[in-house]
């Protein structure tokens, strides 16, 4: 997995996020959807996704203790931000971890 950096981008700023490298790839509107996104939980679910390679969300569900919703709702929002790919097929949706390490740029 590679290192993914991510940085704090308030939604009113309208100017283009500086790019290359060292600069993040990843940008959140502040500190508290960061934590959100970031949280222990979600970053042991990434582990846990990197490790296991569970091939449905079902597995997912039944490695991690959590339920099929809930993980839905968070792979989603993960989704969202690069963190995660999710491979649909014709009988579900494989979880595929894109960064399980992070660099933050706080300014």
């Amino acid at each position: 997995m590679k290192r993914c950096t991510v940085g704090i981008r308030h939604p009113q700023d309208r100017s283009r996020p500086a790019t290359g490298r060292g600069q993040p790839s990843v940008w959140f509107p502040s500190m508290s959807t960061m934590a959100a996104v970031l949280s222990e939980d979600n970053r042991a679910l990434l582990r846990l996704i990197r490790d296991q390679r569970p091939k449905s969300l079902t597995a997912l569900a039944a490695l991690s203790g959590r339920r099929v919703p809930n993980l839905s709702r968070s792979l989603r929002m993960m989704e969202g931000y690069g963190l995660v790919r999710l491979k649909r097929d014709g009988h579900g949706v494989e979880p595929v971890a894109l960064a399980t390490s992070f660099k933050i740029l706080i300014d």
